[in-house]
């Protein structure tokens, strides 16, 4: 009888251990976030054990009644916070939305114009990630490493050259807002398809703080809803295009990349939704305020913070060359040694066979923000980060004092309800 629990009860055992590392640490990966109370209650609902294939009103099971009220809901609230005509809430993941669009707009072997990725591309837009896959002929766009940003007239040259399909823009690394705009005429010129791929910067938007790709230019826009956006792990498309393309890319969802699309996230991507509608201006202007700050404390202490020309960020997003200081991967891991976490990161000079030992770091504010940090932990912060990489200071009193500093900054911010992080499972003890 019950011979395995063992086994079960060391799997919740990591589990509360990891809780507790995170409380315990400052979270600084640019693509994570934590949910709020009344979002995370969703996880835990039956939705998260049912079916429903295809849109409200055309499934292919019985017993959807309830979901195609939450789906009609979530989609509404999705038009709503991004002021669109068009948006299809079912991806479970940034990539997956990134795979819809792909197979909707594209064909094997036409071009496509997208990021490097030492330039801040995603890896789906890369010849071994979702564009390579799909067989696409990738032409990149050229980089401007002083301004952190796509090279506009070198990338006009190219896009008149190449005449790509389809024009993606939109990083994993966004320090600052794409120049859709600068780049709009040689787009209609040429006559390519728009796709934005907004997945860090999801929030920014929502919230009116960084740009507005819909207007700027762009057909649809993808992404993950769990960055600057602080929902479930699950994917969104968002349009502003024509009826065919709509339909193609709604096809290129389902039954193009999924089958099922994980109700019970997409409820909290829907109580996410709402909660940025009443939320989300004023966190995300705290956020990009707590990046600027932490670029200029980082620089003033002698970091090699990117994109001074333009101010270091204008989003959630800081890089900083890190090669004096034995480079990304030494300086990451002996961060997560203090319990500060955060990711190396290919900088514009890396080829990509550095990413495991890139130039780089890569920092997000998003996530210590939603927990109420401000500007006078961010200056805290930058120099908890100079004592453990420059002064090389023991990394169990940088600890301590990285605890210190969490103590009263446990409670989410920016949402429906009071809720303290870290403790929403208490069961079992």
């Amino acid at each position: 009888m019950n011979s395995n629990i063992k086994e079960a009860m060391e799997i919740r055992k990591t589990a509360m251990e990891n809780n507790k590392f995170f409380e315990d640490s400052i979270p600084l990966i640019a693509s994570e976030n934590i949910m709020s109370p009344l979002a995370m209650e969703m996880l835990l609902t039956d939705f998260g054990f049912r079916y429903a294939e295809g849109l409200p009103h055309h499934r292919y099971y019985q017993g959807n009644y309830y979901v195609d009220i939450m789906e009609e809901k979530v989609t509404e609230l999705a038009k709503r916070v991004f002021k669109a005509p068009q948006a299809d809430p079912r991806p479970v993941s940034g990539t997956n939305a990134n795979q819809a669009v792909t197979f909707a707009l594209l064909k094997t072997g036409e071009k496509i114009a997208a990021p490097n990725l030492s330039g801040g591309g995603h890896i789906s837009a890369a010849k071994f990630g979702t564009l390579g896959f799909r067989g696409l002929d990738i032409h990149n766009y050229p980089f401007d490493e002083n301004t952190m940003s796509i090279d506009v007239d070198a990338s006009i040259k190219m896009l008149k050259e190449e005449k790509p399909k389809v024009a993606l823009v939109g990083q994993s690394v966004f320090l600052f807002p794409a120049p859709l705009k600068e780049l709009r005429d040689t787009f209609q010129e040429i006559g390519s398809k728009v796709w934005y791929d907004g997945a860090h910067v999801l929030g920014l938007i929502a919230g009116g703080k960084f740009q507005d790709p819909l207007r700027e230019g762009a057909d649809v826009i993808t992404g993950s809803t769990h960055k600057t956006l602080p929902g479930p792990q699950h994917g969104i498309v968002i349009g502003n295009t024509d009826d065919d393309t709509w339909k193609k890319v709604q096809r290129g969802v389902f039954p193009g990349v999924l089958s099922n699309h994980h109700l019970n996230t997409m409820a909290a991507l829907g109580i996410t939704l709402s909660e940025t509608l009443d939320y989300g201006a004023d966190y995300a202007e705290k956020i990009i305020q707590n990046a600027k700050t932490l670029a200029e404390e980082l620089h003033s202490l002698g970091f090699k913070v990117l994109g001074e020309e333009r101010g270091f960020t204008e989003s959630h997003t800081l890089v900083a060359d890190v090669r004096k200081n034995g480079g990304g991967k030494n300086v990451a891991e002996l961060l997560e040694k203090c319990h500060i976490v955060l990711n190396k990161n290919l900088l514009p000079w890396d080829d990509n066979k550095k990413s495991q030992d890139p130039s780089g770091i890569r920092i997000g504010t998003q996530e210590v923000t939603r927990l109420g940090f401000d500007k006078s932990e961010m200056k805290q912060l930058a120099e908890l980060i100079y004592r453990a990489i420059i002064k090389n200071e023991d990394s169990n009193k940088i600890i301590e004092d990285v605890k210190e500093l969490k103590i009263n900054h446990k409670k989410v911010k920016y949402c429906y309800g009071d809720f303290e992080a870290y403790k929403y499972i208490e069961l079992y003890k």
